[in-house]
């Protein structure tokens, strides 16, 4: 098991809130602005959002196909 680490927001964050976090990301990624370092630290932060979200859309896929499976055998 997994322990939760102090870099871990994202697994409480919704799809939807990931997505909007990830956004504001971008901006500050297209931002003339940002440094180097600023940037460096934005791509890994994004990095962390997206495998979070995929892991947690990964799931729900594998729920919807254990319930299509079921309502298949006629199990509804």
């Amino acid at each position: 098991m997994r322990k939760k680490s102090v870099e871990e927001p994202s697994a409480e964050l919704s799809v939807e809130q990931t997505f909007l976090q990830l956004d504001g990301i971008l901006e500050k990624l297209e931002s003339s602005d940002t440094t180097l370092e600023e940037a460096f630290a934005c791509y890994e932060e994004g990095i962390r959002l997206v495998k979070s979200c995929t892991e947690k859309i990964d799931r729900v896929e594998k729920q919807m196909i254990v319930l299509r499976g079921g309502m298949e055998d006629g199990n509804e």
